[in-house]
């Protein structure tokens, strides 16, 4: 009943699709978030002599990480109804479940931003690690297996909706494979950064307090041992400059994979690709003949919200009045809506995939039939052999007219040219006529799959 009340999809209908998210972008995760940073930061300050700890009490630092429950979040959501601070709220749960000796030390010099900015760095990065790549990486597989399987499967190609020269179905595919691979490194690649540096930056408290340490080693030492790339020179916020450029790479990958869901569409609507049918799954409530190609519908749709939420936050994260105001933490908290309508897309879209298969015998036929498709090869040649009008000529034969292959083997017959170069005319057909389009397909599964997954394994 629960999911039946929910205001958004994402918590209603679709919850069981994208559960594995709410691990990083419900409110419990980023309330666990906050301690970890707290708790690291407690070890940090021991280990740099800061203050001291013994061992028992080390244990039981780690061991509030490492039990962090959903009771434990709901106590911090009590604190903050007095509190009304979310960030306070964590520092006095801290406080009840520590000895006396430790709470002057917990969020010791801290602005709220310090953690926040830590605590989302976190959370992004195993978010994509653990979730998004992945799924990712299953559509990219499932890409090249299509485009492997399909490599040799000689289709007409279409330019401006009109059939152009033939192609492959397996090189239409390698080049989303291909685009998509590209963007897959980048965010394999991809390093958020973190601050801790106080209330506007400047480390004014803590110099304050010890102004013989080395505050910006600290800082850099301690944001390095988060996997986080230190960020020293900031206002009191870290200025979202990397996370904007991390949806910059989600709104691309995802721009990629709606192409694709629309071309797969397309396919499917003029019945090149053909979709697997489900025994008891209808179509239409009315048409029982209708097969709709609703996992790409579905793709194409959830792709288009992740994106105008990921192109908000790129544009709006990254500017701040002065050196603080609060429009980016309630923005931040919607990272989950725009992860969340991705991911969503991403297993429809591996769903759809899925289920397709090559209309082989269709479009041998469209071939044969639109055999003035092989009219660019004749001109090609026709240059080559020194007729300067050779374009003209075919343009004049073919453009807007209905020609059949009889009219073509008439056409080379007739031509003042050498007999070599007129059997190579002849030889020249719909289905022969392909380039490199199969060898082109090979090599990008080659080259993708020893990029990613090699990559992978270290």
């Amino acid at each position: 009943m629960d999911e039946l009340l929910s205001t958004t999809s994402l918590d209603g209908r679709y919850k069981s699709k994208i559960s594995e998210l709410s691990d990083y972008f419900s409110e419990y995760a980023l309330i666990k978030y906050r301690v970890i940073v707290e708790i690291k930061y407690l070890l940090e300050l021991n280990k740099e002599k800061i203050f001291g700890v013994s061992q028992k009490d080390r244990d039981l630092l780690n061991s509030i990480i490492k039990n962090f429950s959903l009771k434990d979040a709901q106590r911090v959501k009590e604190i903050e109804k007095t509190t009304n601070h979310d960030v306070k709220a964590v520092e006095y749960f801290l406080r009840e479940r520590l000895p006396k000796n430790i709470h002057q030390w917990i969020h010791f010099g801290l602005t709220s931003e310090d953690t926040n900015n830590l605590s989302y760095g976190l959370i992004l990065r195993a978010a994509i690690k653990k979730a998004i790549y992945p799924a990712l990486i299953d559509v990219e597989k499932a890409l090249l297996d299509f485009s492997d399987k399909y490599s040799d499967t000689v289709m007409l190609a279409r330019t401006h909706g009109q059939p152009a020269v033939p192609t492959t179905m397996g090189k239409e595919f390698s080049v989303y494979a291909y685009r998509l691979k590209e963007q897959l490194v980048e965010l394999r690649n991809f390093t958020l950064v973190g601050k801790l540096n106080g209330a506007v930056g400047n480390y004014n408290s803590f110099v304050a307090a010890y102004p013989d340490k080395n505050w910006v080693s600290f800082s850099k030492n301690f944001v390095s041992r988060l996997e986080l790339e230190p960020l020293l020179i900031t206002t009191q916020i870290e200025p979202h400059d990397r996370m904007a450029k991390l949806c910059d790479i989600m709104s691309r990958i995802n721009t990629i994979l709606l192409d694709l869901s629309k071309d797969i569409w397309l396919y499917i609507s003029f019945n090149y690709i053909i979709q697997g049918i489900a025994k008891d799954e209808v179509g239409s409530s009315t048409m029982p003949q209708k097969v709709n190609p609703i996992d790409f519908e579905n793709c194409e749709g959830n792709l288009g919200m992740a994106n105008s939420i990921f192109r908000h936050f790129s544009e709006k994260l990254p500017q701040s009045r002065l050196q603080r105001d609060l429009s980016d933490s309630t923005v931040q908290r919607n990272f989950g809506t725009a992860f969340g309508y991705s991911l969503l897309a991403y297993k429809s879209l591996l769903k759809g995939l899925s289920k397709i298969s090559a209309n082989k015998g269709l479009m041998k036929n469209d071939l044969e039939n639109h055999p003035e498709v092989i009219s660019e090869g004749i001109q090609t040649i026709l240059r080559r052999e020194g007729f300067s009008d050779a374009y003209e000529t075919m343009k004049s034969m073919t453009r807007g007219k209905g020609i059949n292959r009889k009219d073509i083997e008439n056409f080379v017959k007739n031509l003042s040219m050498k007999k070599d170069a007129k059997k190579e005319l002849l030889k020249l057909t719909p289905l022969t006529y392909i380039g490199l389009s199969s060898k082109l397909a090979k090599m990008v599964v080659k080259e993708c799959k020893a990029e990613l997954w090699m990559g992978d394994k270290k």
